[in-house]
């Protein structure tokens, strides 16, 4: 046999390879996230904060159909998708978000989804001008707000 051939992994080790690697990444990665959600989220009703965050925030969330809660959910997406996600669920058992709110705020979630994390891993280790940084935050919050525009305008024709 040669080097090749001994060196090649059947489709089942390869299978089982990134098996392991995405149990990891969720488990140290996601999970912790999603549960910063959920503690976050809880806190929030326990101190009252949530019902001031969505009394003060419903007439701009209005702009998209949306309860003032939903930008609980874009603040969390701004610094992890995951924690979104987690916050999302959490809004919606307790009633606060229906479907069709989630709807409207999925592209959202997805456009600037982990912002903070991203300007680290993404611009620094490629060594983007630091002055370009905040452009890059806006950029991806503009896209946000349109893309959660044009998801409610498609939900009109639904």
């Amino acid at each position: 046999m040669s080097a090749t051939t001994q060196a090649r992994k059947s489709p089942l080790d390869l299978f089982v390879e990134g098996a392991k690697q995405g149990w990891n990444i969720s488990v140290g990665s996601m999970l912790p996230n999603v549960i910063m959600a959920f503690v976050i989220i809880e806190i929030l009703k326990i101190t009252g904060l949530l019902g001031l965050i969505s009394k003060y925030a419903a007439p701009v969330m209005a702009l998209w159909g949306l309860p003032g809660e939903g930008l609980v959910v874009l603040c969390a997406a701004f610094l992890s998708m995951g924690g979104a996600a987690g916050v999302t669920g959490t809004l919606v058992a307790s009633g606060k978000l229906t479907a069709i709110d989630v709807t409207i705020l999925a592209p959202a979630i997805l456009l600037m989804g982990s912002l903070v994390q991203y300007l680290g891993r993404c611009l620094g280790t490629a060594d983007a001008q630091r002055r370009y940084w905040g452009w890059h935050i806006v950029i991806s919050i503009v896209n946000a707000l349109v893309g959660m525009w044009l998801m409610r305008l498609a939900l009109l024709f639904a």
